[in-house]
């Protein structure tokens, strides 16, 4: 497996070690990266995670009481590199809206729940247990997780408000693409990242994930299949993207949550 050196996760810390990379020209359009505004109660499982009222990444909803994000976002690295779980009153979550600053409901998280085998961009998932349920609405809904593994040279659907592009701003609104998954060999062949418990999702320059999106959803057959983790170099090239393979942790997820 190639050094993940080159790699940038997509949460609100960056890792300070991304090769510099020229985009192919063109323009964006102002999106996810490249992406468009998503329309009302399109992506109901989606929330903003926000760490001491600001937004920092994405999640989504598996329950009434539970959120799937990405570990990274809810963990500091102590000065052994440990990761230890952020305490859970410095998070919130904005479920209901497609606006980062408004509409909807806040609901404090009452326990951040961490994979005990996190760590260098694998299993990079976790489960935040709210301290009240969510009331579910057009707005505010659960997502499945998936009954069989993603297949490659599929259409997936990822969504978020990640920068617009490569340290450019944040959108207000929740913004949307559609990637395609590609096979372990592929990615593997392309960034060195041909992991079981990884799902790559290529697209052209100029499009797909970008910091903020981290934790968010990517979704197929409208079951939640990957979680938003890193993209490679920086955020618009045409490498893929890495997501953490949800149906691979589904027996964790279950395991941890309320959710059958």
């Amino acid at each position: 497996m190639r050094s993940v050196e080159a790699a940038i996760f997509l949460g609100s810390c960056l890792l300070l070690l991304a090769l510099p990379v020229q985009s192919a020209p063109g323009k964006l359009n102002g999106r996810v990266v490249g992406g468009e505004d998503a329309s009302k109660n399109q992506f109901p499982h989606q929330v903003s995670l926000r760490n001491g009222g600001s937004h920092s990444c994405g999640g989504s909803i598996l329950s009434r009481n539970y959120i799937l994000t990405a570990a990274h976002c809810v963990t500091n690295q102590d000065s052994n590199g440990n990761h230890i779980p952020i305490a859970a009153e410095r998070f919130t979550i904005r479920a209901g809206s497609n606006d980062r600053f408004s509409g909807g409901v806040l609901i404090q998280v009452a326990e951040v729940i961490v994979h005990e085998e996190y760590g260098n961009f694998l299993n990079d998932v976790a489960l935040l247990r709210l301290e009240t349920p969510l009331i579910l609405s057009t707005s505010i809904q659960p997502i499945d997780l998936p009954t069989a593994d993603t297949p490659a040279d599929v259409d997936v659907i990822i969504s978020g408000w990640g920068r617009i592009k490569h340290q450019g701003d944040l959108p207000r609104y929740l913004q949307y693409n559609t990637l395609k998954s590609i096979s372990l060999d592929r990615c593997d062949d392309l960034i060195g990242w041909g992991v079981q418990s990884e799902l790559c999702l290529i697209h052209e320059a100029d499009n797909g994930a970008c910091n903020g999106d981290s934790g968010g959803p990517a979704v197929y057959n409208n079951q939640l299949v990957g979680v938003a983790g890193f993209v490679w170099s920086a955020c618009g090239t045409s490498y893929p993207d890495g997501y953490a393979r949800v149906h691979y942790h589904n027996a964790w997820i279950k395991n941890n949550s309320d959710v059958k």
